[in-house]
């Protein structure tokens, strides 16, 4: 079996189960390798029945109490049974599995483990896990893998089906140079790849994730300085000759710009006058205001006779800066077409955006993705601009660059990367940071709560929409999980209908939505028609809805502090108080520090630095970043010192080695052309 195999060649894969496996992006026996845990299992210590007090996952020991019953309801077959001792007792139920009738012994000790849900005055288990006491022993020595996963794909496939290709398989070949591994004292890569999967210890697994998290990280790198020479020489085809239009809308603006943001655009300008191409990012903490400096470079583009194209993440984000742009062309008297494209747009309308663009060779262009697409050709495309660029995979945002001859290059982001880290992340391009908030943006008012303070919160939520203002509740999961205890955004949004009866509109939003449906949610959220907006992460590069003033964040502890902020960055932004609440689900010493910067503090690098302090091994569970940069693993927060060593070995190397020409660096530079293949078409 090769690692290029389609995944049907693994046994039990037919037809039904390879189209639920091409869905999270597995094809090949290698992509199912490479389809990483998001979390372990670690097995708690079993409890008595009695000490059972809330809902949630228990390994729970005691004697079967009684013979096991077997019912039939219709053509259904359920077993009941009740585990017991002398502090209480649970109820426990089997659904289609005859068999476990049998398996149980009465008055035999057990540990069952599953969730428990309250039903009348106890407690009821729905298809409990069963072990004897020894083989439990023998769990709790283990982490048990849990991955990503789509309706009718379970972590049980997965996990067999993973185990399959890691027993038949080829052996990877060795791409790292023995003198950075010996350097770096990390392991071999093909112990890494089953030690991340099946991890044997939490040392084997903490060595397994740290070299293939310096895989992410030295391949990226080296990607990026081979890359830099050959961008540095790229010329500047679109000079600016004129330079009217930003004082003239500048000092007709209701408000001041702040010195951040007057520094960034001098950075910018000055870029577009130098004899080469422009590669900058532009960082700006939530509420920055990155959004006026990118208009201001594409009306400076315009003036110039140039076209700028602007893409967003989301269809709903491109649609709002649209409205915003063509609203300041009007107030500013500026003749400049401005054109949306994107995918839900009728196919008339296309056809009139695609003439757009060819009638009017200085127009400000604002679309999502579909601006790559082969129909969408550019007349005079001087400026690309990526908004939120960390949700584009390389290969999206060259093609948008390919669709001009070497136009300037502007990526903006909102995540709130330390400088020195930023400086390798984005080692080809020059940075720029505005790290002042508008004075008239009033700070969130923040709190860290336990999960008593639900309903409080729930009351508070309502008050603020009385005043005719929206809120947010965020959720890590969008359905229930046997696996992770946490909120998920379909059970959490049924339970506030009911809370609230009716009296405040409730919307339901997460990630695999198709996206029709995603923007009709948002889009009824940004028009008012929706009060409360439960939702995942998704809604992190959300609209702009200045209506909103409460961020409800459910399993707070579950989340790196730079995405906390962003997530509560939604609130906040118009010119009422706005807060957030964090609820901290396990109230550990650990949990409360973390989550205290964030209760003292708004500015964004400050808490990205503070986030870097506190990071320790083990500490991968639940709080990675989401989709930074689109690595597998890595995570820039957590694994900074990794990112530090990963850079400083690609210096050492190119400065040997600058071509990759020696012996023993073969396997690497051909691990590296095809590592920037699969970067391309991320």
């Amino acid at each position: 079996m090769k690692l290029e195999s389609s995944v049907t060649e693994l046994k039990g894969i037919g037809a039904k189960t390879e189209k639920l496996m091409n869905r999270i992006g597995v094809y090949t026996i290698k992509d199912i390798l490479l389809y990483f845990p998001r979390d372990y299992i670690r097995y708690k210590e079993p409890i008595k029945p009695g000490e059972i007090c809330q809902e949630g996952m228990y390994a729970v020991m005691g004697q079967v109490a009684g013979t096991p019953l077997l019912k039939k309801t219709g053509r259904m077959e359920l077993v009941q049974a009740k585990l017991a001792d002398g502090t209480g007792y649970i109820e426990c139920v089997w659904f289609h599995a005859p068999y476990i009738r049998s398996q149980l012994k009465s008055g035999q000790t057990y540990i069952f483990y599953g969730r428990a849900r309250t039903k009348g005055r106890g407690f009821q288990m729905e298809q409990p896990q069963i072990y004897t006491p020894l083989q439990y022993e023998e769990k709790m020595k283990t982490l048990q893998p849990v991955y990503g996963r789509t309706e009718g794909l379970s972590n049980a496939m997965l996990v067999k089906a993973i185990r399959q290709a890691l027993e038949n398989v080829s052996l990877a070949y060795e791409f790292l140079p023995e003198k950075i591994r010996k350097k770096e004292g990390i392991c071999e890569y093909n112990f890494a790849l089953r030690q991340i999967h099946f991890p044997d210890t939490m040392e084997t697994l903490t060595m397994a994730r740290k070299r293939l998290v310096f895989d992410e990280f030295f391949l990226f790198i080296l990607n990026i300085q081979r890359q830099k020479e050959k961008r540095a020489q790229i010329p500047n085809d679109f000079p600016i000759q004129n330079e009217t239009v930003i004082p003239y809308v500048i000092s007709h603006l209701s408000y001041q710009l702040t010195r951040a943001q007057k520094k960034c655009l001098d950075e910018i300008i000055g870029d577009m006058k130098k004899g080469i191409a422009m590669q900058r990012l532009v960082q700006g903490d939530v509420g920055s205001g990155k959004t006026i400096v990118a208009f201001l470079c594409m009306a400076l583009m315009g003036e110039n006779g140039y076209q700028s194209a602007l893409m967003a993440p989301t269809e709903v984000l491109a649609r709002q800066h649209y409205e915003t742009f063509v609203e300041m062309c009007e107030r500013y008297s500026l003749e400049r077409k401005v054109i949306l494209l994107t995918g839900s747009l009728t196919a008339r309308e296309k056809r009139r955006a695609y003439e757009n663009m060819q009638l009017y060779p200085d127009a400000i262009i604002i679309g999502t993705q579909a601006l790559i697409q082969e129909k969408a050709v550019f007349t005079n495309l001087g400026l690309v601009i990526t908004d939120e660029q960390h949700r584009f995979g390389v290969r999206q945002r060259e093609t948008l660059a390919e669709k001009g001859i070497h136009p300037h290059i502007l990526v903006m982001s909102a995540t709130p990367i330390p400088r020195t880290l930023a400086i390798i992340i984005y080692g080809d391009m020059d940075i720029s940071v505005i790290d002042e908030v508008p004075a008239k943006r009033l700070p969130n008012k923040n709190c860290v709560v336990s999960i008593s303070y639900r309903n409080t919160a729930y009351e508070f939520i309502r008050k603020e929409i009385k005043k005719g203002h929206q809120a947010y509740v965020i959720c890590p999961l969008v359905e229930e999980s046997e696996e992770i205890e946490a909120e998920n955004v379909t059970d959490y949004s049924k339970k506030l209908m009911e809370y609230y009866q009716g009296e405040v509109k409730v919307g339901c939003l997460n990630g695999k939505m198709k996206p029709a449906e995603k923007n009709r949610i948002m889009e009824s959220f940004a028009n008012g028609e929706t009060d409360l907006l439960v939702s995942t992460t998704v809604v992190e590069v959300g609209v702009n809805v200045p209506n909103a003033t409460v961020m409800m964040i459910e399993n707070a502890e579950r989340f790196g502090l730079a995405q906390l902020h962003q997530l509560r960055g939604r609130v906040g932004r118009g010119t009422a108080q706005s807060y957030c609440i964090m609820v901290d689900n396990i109230q550990s010493k650990a949990s409360k520090k973390r989550l205290d910067i964030l209760n003292h503090s708004n500015d964004g690098f400050f808490i990205a630095g503070e986030d870097l302090k506190l990071r320790g091994p083990g500490d991968f569970f639940g709080i990675r970043q989401s989709g930074d940069l689109a690595f597998s693993l890595a995570d820039i927060y957590q694994d900074a010192d990794v990112l530090k060593r990963a850079a400083d070995d690609v210096k050492e190397l190119l400065e040997e080695d600058p071509e990759l020409k020696k012996e023993e660096n073969q396997r690497l530079l051909l691990r590296l052309e095809k590592s920037h293949v699969e970067q391309m078409n991320l």
